[in-house]
């Protein structure tokens, strides 16, 4: 089983995150004039202040000039973030997830040749996956034969020495800050990955926005963590070169980014959940009736025994994700279950972390649902990551399907 023990260099990390989440990140996230606005948008300056740090390079390889971290290491440093700030943790985390899959596995010397020293060079520099989600076709459509909702989206024919890419991906994780696209396309031949730049000739990438209408005012509400954009591509041109050749590593790019990506957003709603655990011990020690604290009172000192307990259990399954996918052989010889576990760590941690979150809000009373109080960014952060994207009952419906030994018609 794997050692709970964490290294020297894994604590030097997450100590080194969680100083920086501290001293920079919160003093801005839960400001009140930041807490109040419904809009919120991205703080750039601290996303790149954490690029500079590494975390943006934090999973590739050293070879390619990145810090190697394995999934657990990535973990660690993606929870600390989210305590500070759940939009920049879970842009660094697609990055590091992407880079490594691309640069260290998929990509050709030629294109690592070119791309990489970009990547490097440029703080600011983020990577975007658009294509069909590994997903996709879950949840209203499972009982339907599965299909490959890219191929209605972007199709690409060669001309010349160029592919020529039509089509439109109406939100696309990353978008806004990626300055590098891994786009699943499907050709005469089949599906396919191109590598398109952002300033390639005719890509347009627009900010996603939900309008919503409030007492006559415009404002937008994004439904997940992150940044994400519209990305529509118009006879958008790239050289033949940049086509992703995975026939050799018989990876698919869509599987293996969801499954290393999973543990990373479940360690993301995990920092939600210790945030607000610590925010309610701070609360229950300060507020005060009958004469003394409130964490003296016994419904009390039990929502908070309860908090400790999912916390400590989500972690634990978090963990056991993330070091599964560094040592797939433990898979292999049946040393850990073959259930996915990447998909067990996301709906448990959902869950749990949005019960967490509005237990602690019960330590406040009614300050908790105050917009100029942290507590309500808490659990409306927890919600975001429980219904958004793809949704966690889609996950379990996978899950099922390992349980059940069952696989849908393709």
């Amino acid at each position: 089983m794997y050692d709970l023990h964490l290294t020297a260099e894994q604590l030097e990390i997450r100590d080194t995150v969680r100083d920086f989440v501290r001293n920079e990140v919160k003093p801005v996230t839960l400001h009140p004039s930041r807490l109040e606005p419904f809009e919120k948008p991205l703080l750039t300056e601290l996303l790149g202040a954490a690029s500079k740090m590494g975390l943006r390079a934090l999973t590739l390889s050293e070879d390619a000039g990145g810090a190697g971290a394995d999934s657990l290491t990535s973990c660690l440093a993606t929870e600390e973030l989210a305590q500070g700030d759940p939009d920049i943790a879970v842009i660094l985390a697609r990055t590091s997830v992407l880079a490594h899959l691309l640069f260290d596995e998929l990509i050709s010397a030629e294109q690592r040749a070119l791309f990489l020293p970009q990547f490097m060079d440029d703080h600011a520099y983020h990577l975007a996956y658009a294509g069909s989600d590994a997903e996709s076709g879950l949840a209203a459509d499972y009982h339907r034969p599965r299909t490959t909702a890219v191929a209605a989206s972007v199709r690409a024919q060669k001309n010349g020495g160029d592919w020529v890419l039509d089509g439109e991906f109406p939100a696309v994780a990353n978008a806004p800050v990626a300055k590098l696209f891994a786009i699943e396309v499907e050709t005469p031949a089949g599906a396919a990955t191109l590598l398109v730049p952002h300033d390639a000739a005719g890509i347009t990438i627009d900010a996603q926005a939900a309008p919503v209408s409030s007492s006559g005012e415009s404002r937008t509400i994004r439904w997940g963590h992150g940044s994400a954009g519209k990305v529509v591509l118009k006879a958008c041109r790239v050289p033949a070169s940049h086509f992703l050749d995975t026939s050799a590593t018989g990876i698919s790019p869509s599987a293996a980014y969801s499954m290393r990506l999973a543990p990373q957003l479940a360690a993301a709603n995990l920092g939600i959940g210790q945030v607000a655990f610590e925010a309610a011990i701070d609360q229950s020690k300060l507020r005060r009736q009958g004469g003394r604290s409130i964490i003296e009172h016994q419904p009390i000192g039990i929502f908070l025994a309860d908090i400790a307990t999912r916390l400590d259990a989500a972690r634990s399954v978090v963990w056991k994700a993330a070091w599964a996918l560094d040592n797939p052989g433990a898979i292999a010889d049946r040393s850990v279950s073959t259930l996915p576990l990447h998909h067990m760590a996301r709906t448990f941690t959902s869950e749990a972390i949005v019960e967490v979150t509005e237990r602690a809000a019960e330590c406040f009373g009614a300050m908790g649902v105050m917009r100029d109080m942290p507590m309500q960014k808490y659990v409306g952060d927890a919600l975001v990551f429980k219904h958004g994207g793809v949704g966690h009952s889609a996950a379990k419906l996978l899950i099922a399907e390992a349980v059940a030994g069952y696989e849908r018609n393709q």
